[in-house]
This record gives structure tokens, C-alpha cells and sequence, in this order.
């Protein structure tokens, strides 16, 4: 009984250390995800500082009550810079939307790793108590609480 239960308390070891690697690597993910929406963000907040600035302009010219030429052509070219502002920041608006939901995915994804990594850690030190006690009740409940985590960290790959 003793060498099953040391081969079971092995095999949720491995599942342990793989499911630990994946936890790590997937909150890994999330924190460059909302690194990069948050990056994103920054660059929006930049353009919408540009638009509104040529606003600031369009206004000031009008409050200044200009009708000449240059001012002419500097309110059409900012009417033509705001549109690429407008554009510009509707595509970044975007990326860092995607970028929230890649990091909010890779975030539920590490919750059932850490879940699964948990019940995993529970199996194995319940398994480990019957060579303290020599009860076989301790690697039935191992077994149980290895195999929960196993499929809790699993479902996280279906995510």
C-alpha cells in the first residue's frame, strides 16, 4: 500500500508542477495584456488631447473673428488633422479594448489554474498523512481532492 501510495503522491506532484507553470505563465499573460491596454489607453488619451487642441484652435480663431487666408487654410488643415485624430483614435480605442478582454480571459483562464493548483496541493498533503497515520482513507481523499483540481485546472485550457 505504502509504494501506491507514494506512486500517487508523485503523480500529483507532476500535475501540481504543471498546472503551478501554467498558473505562473497565465498571469504572466494577463499582466502584459493589461500592460498593453494600458499603453493603448495612454495613446488614446494622447490623440484626444491633439483633437482637442485643434478644437482649442478652431475656437480661438472664430472667438478672434479671423477672415483671412492663412487662417483659412488653417482651419481646413485642422479640420483634416481631426479627422485623422478622430480615426486614429477610434482604431486605438479598439486595440485596448481587445487588450482588456485578452487580459480579463487570461485572468478567469489563471483562476481555474489556481483553483486546480490548490486542490492539487490539498491531494498530495492528504496522501502524504498516510504514511504518518497509515490510514487508507487519507489517499482516497488525496485522490479525490488530485483528480478536482485536475479537472478544474483543465477546464481552464477550454477558456
Amino acid at each position: 500500500m505504502g509504494q501506491r501510495v507514494g506512486v500517487l503522491a508523485a503523480l500529483l506532484a507532476v500535475a501540481l508542477a504543471v498546472v503551478t507553470i501554467a498558473s505562473h505563465r497565465t498571469h504572466t499573460a494577463a499582466i502584459m495584456h493589461k500592460s498593453a491596454a494600458n499603453d493603448a489607453w495612454a495613446h488614446y488619451q494622447a490623440t484626444r488631447v491633439k483633437y482637442h487642441n485643434l478644437e482649442l484652435g478652431e475656437s480661438l480663431a472664430v472667438v478672434l473673428d479671423t477672415h483671412n487666408a492663412a487662417a483659412e487654410k488653417m482651419l481646413a488643415d485642422y479640420g483634416t488633422q481631426k479627422k485623422k485624430y478622430e480615426e486614429q483614435g477610434k482604431e486605438i480605442q479598439t486595440e485596448a479594448q481587445k487588450d482588456e478582454e485578452g487580459a480579463e480571459a487570461d485572468e478567469r483562464r489563471a483562476l481555474r489554474y489556481d483553483i486546480g493548483e490548490g486542490m492539487l496541493e490539498i491531494g498530495l498533503v492528504l496522501s502524504s498523512l498516510y504514511f504518518i497515520s497509515h490510514k487508507r482513507m487519507f489517499p482516497g481523499l488525496g485522490l479525490a481532492a488530485g483528480a478536482t483540481g485536475a479537472v478544474v485546472a483543465i477546464t481552464g485550457l477550454m477558456l
